[in-house]
């Protein structure tokens, strides 16, 4: 069986915190975006969506331990790193694309730069812990003693 990601110790669960706080933050602000006024900004508020998503899998990712889970944190929060650079800078230059904000407009300037610092902070913590992670066993043994 697996053991317990040591990824869920120590500062992990300061990280699983956060991106458990804005998955909510981006959920609930995507959700009323949609409903209430989708038709003024279907970009930023699709964007604030697909947020509300890569926060919910990451923080679910560092929280299950095994190299499979390791693997999906690693690729959400290398594409939420993207996600923030690109639409940071987008949101500078571009108020047309953006005539309302997303959490990562800005670069997360209205969540006091949270969605910049996490993904910086999260891979820190991965490329910390890569080598237990990597060891980790997928699944239980299955096998017989042997004589039997």
């Amino acid at each position: 069986m697996a053991t317990r990601s040591s990824l869920a110790t120590g500062i992990g669960r300061v990280l699983i915190a956060v991106y458990g706080i804005l998955a909510l933050a981006a959920t609930g602000r995507s959700v009323v975006q949609i409903i209430e006024k989708f038709s003024f900004a279907p970009f930023a508020y699709t964007v604030s969506a697909i947020a509300a998503v890569v926060y919910i899998v990451a923080m679910i990712a560092l929280i299950v331990p095994g190299r499979s889970w390791y693997r999906v944190a690693c690729v959400t929060i290398v594409f939420e790193m993207t996600g923030v650079l690109v639409i940071g800078t987008l949101s500078l230059f571009d108020r047309q694309l953006f005539p309302d904000d997303t959490i990562w407009s800005y670069y997360g300037m209205g969540y006091a730069f949270a969605p910049l610092v996490l993904p910086i902070a999260g891979l820190w913590w991965l490329r910390k812990h890569h080598r237990t992670a990597s060891a980790e066993p997928v699944a239980a043994s299955t096998t017989a003693p042997v004589g039997e």
